[in-house]
């Protein structure tokens, strides 16, 4: 070491050295500076840095290495080869350069290693390249232990340079190590190994032409050594101020990544591991960075997705096409999932070549919600549309369809080709009205007329409701609303069944259904404007009260529906005979009336004529010949009555006075029938009264057994003591007392009374009593014969009731119904009046009627008769084959008695075995009431 310092002190010019020396560093500077660059850049751009590197460094070691020869003196004349010097320029550019790019190329200690040997090599190789260069009159002499130190210095400074250059970062004082450290490389390898030189002068001339002048070497070498290090330290500092930019803004970049929280932002790698974490990453999915960093981001996919390899197919899209933006569930570390938006961006370097991947997620739950809802609801507002039963369009403000349902379009019959958003209002009218009318001018005219009414008349002046009727006479009714804008919206209703419906209602309300003639109502209201107009007209109309003869009957024999083809029948015959001043109504059940207006009683007659034709000529129904017929009553206004009350009262009245005739169809009115009928309407109203002033009384008429004489029962009959008339008989006060409703308080005093008289008798006998069918139609009876008989004590067995064949044809189900509630009871059932129906062995065989009571009219004629015998012996013998006993009413004489006891008759009453009596007399007679 003593030689080499020797050597530098002794043999070399300082200044020179000192030169050499600054050289080396600024170059080493500048080789640091761009390694640090080249290492932060991508592969292609690696390439350029580390040659620009490579040349600047090389350069200024090698100028320090021949410098420094300059500034050493051998003590002889000493110049340097060309080609040599040249090749020793070549050898410290591209060895330099070869072992930056690898020092960038490679990471770590392996790069260090690599490039640092390259470059101590690389100066070593320059040095004694150069050495060789050296032309000198003596001989050069080394010593190999120096040189090895030379060589081994050169390789360790290098590579602990470099190594500098990467562990201690970017700030200036670490740079300046690993400069001084390349420095002391070059420097020791340069003044170590000139230590073990050793000249020897000698005869060798040194040829001029090959020789490079020193002064002018040292001058040249000098200004290009500046010159290249000062582009290089140029390029340097611009190349720091870039990295210190980029650094700064990768910086705020990742603190503007770390700090966003509405996005979860990540890198992956070329396999999909991810690389970062921000914190919008940390709130969405619940995983902090030690938590997720190098995982595999298909964790966040659900199962299903990893089976089907989605996210490996996610990358492969990402990767092709170079993004990727999708939507689906994303999954949380504690399981919950939430609808994502992913993009996945594909980062690649300058070369193009796969870096990595930038995944951003954002959360749009709540937006996937809200636009779920929306879907849905318009989803369902689109079906509400499509499935309302009214038509609907919305227009704009310029007249244009925006939307219509499909049930417009079925309203209004229009073809597809014209259905079409977009166009005009106008546009549609004449469309339809083309098809309508073939003349321009004419659908042109309708066009204008209906643009007018509809748009101009009402959507213009804020909107309202219009009804039209269709070519296909269909009724719309249409309803405008204009909105604030401008434009308008319609509905559009067929309302053709409506008003259909609302017709016939009408219709209806002042017509029959049945038989569509007017009603009640409406004949009303017709006869007060005749009556009306016959007083300003000085005419006169007459009302005809219409009452069909035998019609329940029909209804019997033949069932409702033939009553109502009877009365459809007769009524078409009337509206059809009818002439225009002429009015026919139905009032209800077999009631017409109708109403003439006429000035001669020739005009009435002949309508009185047509009428009785209509009602009276027979029908064909099913094979069944029915003969019609009718009571007319005629009243004519202003003679019989002065309004339209008292004229329709007056036609009953001389209605019902011709049903009571045999022979006379057509009766008029006349002021006596108005005289009976009041008398009729007081005894009524003295009926009411009768049971609180105690005018009924029951008288008891016998019932004994025709083969022994014994007394078996009593049937009751009512008796009423008017105060002023006297004994009323029951033919007249019974069926006023049906009509007028007083029947049921009477019927059911008449049964607690009669119970509770039977209740106190001494012997066993059956009390009978009759029911009427008012009494039996109503709800209560069957209630009213269990209070009675547990009121009076009376047993039920000893309670018989009689009802007639009438009783139950009315409404036969719930009648029988009823008396077999009754029967439940204990009570039994008789039939009374047998043998003058028409049904007789159809009821007896729909109910096991008790005893069957013989009509009193075939009693009259037994003994004279043969015909009214051998019905009598017919009847017999039927109950005797129903086990039901007969009991023969009006038996008057002893040959009566004796055919009925050789004929095997029952039962018997009349007065020929007991006349009806009260109460009083029976008891004379030996009938005892119990204590």
């Amino acid at each position: 070491m003593f030689k080499v310092l020797t050597c530098l002190v002794v043999e070399h010019d300082l200044r020179l050295v000192l030169l050499a020396g600054l050289i080396c560093f600024l170059s080493s500077y500048g080789a640091v500076t761009l390694l640090q660059r080249a290492r932060l850049s991508a592969r292609r751009a690696r390439v350029a840095w580390a040659a620009v590197a490579g040349v600047s460094s090389g350069f200024g070691i090698w100028s320090t290495h021949f410098i420094a020869m300059i500034a050493y003196d051998p003590g002889v004349v000493m110049g340097f080869e060309m080609k040599l010097t040249v090749l020793s320029l070549a050898v410290a550019i591209l060895m330099t350069a070869a072992g930056l790019f690898f020092s960038t190329l490679y990471q770590g200690r392996k790069g260090d290693m690599i490039g640092g040997s390259l470059i101590g090599f690389g100066v070593v190789t320059m040095h004694f390249l150069g050495m060789s260069a050296i032309q000198m009159p003596g001989d050069i002499a080394w010593d190999p232990a120096l040189v090895a130190v030379s060589l081994v210095g050169a390789l360790a400074f290098s590579i602990t340079a470099l190594s500098a250059s990467r562990r201690q970062g970017k700030r200036f004082g670490h740079r300046l190590m690993a400069t001084t450290l390349m420095t002391l490389g070059v420097v020791s390898l340069h003044f170590v190994a000139m230590g073990a030189v050793t000249v020897t002068p000698g005869l060798m001339p040194v040829m001029d032409s090959a020789v490079m002048p020193q002064h002018l070497m040292v001058l040249l070498i000098a200004a290009l050594a500046f010159l290249l290090l000062f582009a290089v330290l140029a390029i340097a500092a611009f190349a720091n101020h870039l990295n210190q930019t980029s650094v700064e803004s990768e910086r705020q970049m990742a603190l503007f990544v770390r700090g966003v929280t509405d996005y979860a932002i990540c890198m992956l790698d070329i396999n999909g591991r991810v690389a970062n974490w921000n914190a919008g990453a940390e709130r969405a999915k619940g995983y902090v960075a030690a938590d997720i960093v190098g995982k595999h981001f298909s964790c966040f996919y659900s199962v299903s997705d990893q089976i089907e390899n989605e996210p490996s197919k996610a990358l492969a899209i990402a990767r092709s096409q170079g993004k990727l933006e999708t939507w689906g569930w994303r999954y949380r570390k504690d399981g919950t999932c939430f609808w994502a938006h992913v993009i996945i961006d594909a980062i690649q370097d300058e070369m193009g070549t796969l870096i990595g991947f930038a995944k951003i997620t954002k959360d749009i739950t709540c937006e996937k919600r809200a636009a779920d809802r929306l879907a849905e609801v318009s989803a369902n507002l689109d079906l509400a549309l499509q499935n309302m039963s009214q038509g609907i369009c919305l227009f704009s403000h310029d007249e244009r369809l925006l939307l219509a349902n499909e049930r417009f379009w079925q309203i209004f019959g229009l073809p597809e080709d014209i259905q079409q958003l977009g166009m005009t209002f106008r546009d549609m009218l004449e469309s339809a009205y083309q098809r309508l009318a073939g003349e321009p001018a004419v659908f042109n005219a309708k066009v204008a007329e209906t643009y007018q009414r509809h748009v101009t008349d009402v959507v213009r002046t804020g909107g309202g409701d219009l009804t039209e009727k269709l070519p296909n006479g269909r009724s719309v009714l249409i309803k405008y609303k204009t909105l604030p804008e401008g434009g308008w919206v319609a509905t559009y209703e067929d309302i053709t069944d409506r008003l259909d419906s609302e017709e016939h209602i009408s219709f209806l309300a002042r017509h029959d259904s049945l038989t569509g003639l007017p009603n009640r109502l409406q004949f009303n209201a017709y006869l007060e404007d005749e009556i009306d107009a016959a007083t300003w007209f000085n005419r006169k109309v007459a009302v005809v009260g219409i009452d069909l003869d035998k019609f329940k009957e029909i209804n019997d024999l033949h069932g409702h529906a033939a009553g109502d083809f009877v009365l459809s029948t007769l009524a078409t015959r009337m509206k059809s005979a009818g002439l225009e001043d002429e009015f026919v109504a139905r009032l209800g059940g077999d009631e017409f009336a109708a109403v003439k207006r006429f000035s001669e009683m020739a005009e009435l007659n002949d309508f009185l004529s047509r009428l009785e034709k209509c009602l009276f000529d027979e029908l064909i129904y099913q094979d069944f010949e029915i003969k019609p017929g009718a009571s007319m009553g005629v009243a004519v206004f202003p003679q019989d009555a002065a309004t339209a009350e008292v004229l329709v009262n007056n036609a009953d009245l001389a209605m019902y006075r011709a049903k009571a005739a045999l022979n006379q169809a057509v009766c008029f009115y006349e002021v006596s029938m108005d005289e009976a009928a009041r008398g009729r309407r007081s005894l009524a109203n003295d009926l009411w009264n009768a049971i609180p002033k105690n005018q009924l009384s029951l008288h008891y008429q016998v019932q004994k057994s025709v083969l022994t004489g014994e007394t078996i029962g009593y049937e009751v009959l009512l008796r009423w003591n008017h105060p002023e008339r006297g004994m009323v008989p029951p033919s007249e006060f019974i069926p006023l007392a049906e009509e007028c409703g007083a029947i049921l308080p009477i019927g059911e005093w008449v049964l607690r009374e009669a119970c509770r008289e039977a209740a106190s008798w001494n012997e066993g006998y059956k009390i009978a009593v009759n029911l009427s069918p008012v009494q039996l139609s109503n709800s209560d009876i069957v209630a009213l014969v269990h209070e009675v008989l547990l009121e009076t004590g009376l047993s039920a067995k000893r309670l018989e009731l009689e009802i007639t064949e009438s009783t139950i044809i009315q409404d036969k189900d719930r009648a029988l119904l009823t008396l077999r509630q009754i029967k439940a009871l204990g009570a039994t059932i008789a039939i009374d009046d047998f043998g003058t129906g028409y049904s007789s062995l159809e009821t007896l065989r729909a109910f096991p009627f008790d005893k069957i009571k013989l009509d009193r009219s075939f009693m009259l004629e037994v003994e004279v008769s043969p015909q009214a015998k051998a019905i009598v012996r017919a009847i017999l013998a039927l109950g005797q084959s129903l086990a039901v006993p007969v009991l023969a009413e009006g038996v008057e004489t002893q040959s009566q008695l004796d055919i009925l006891q050789s004929e095997g008759c029952d039962e018997a009453q009349g007065y020929f075995l007991g006349r009806p009596q009260s109460m009083d007399a029976h008891a004379l007679l030996g009938l005892k009431r119990s204590a």
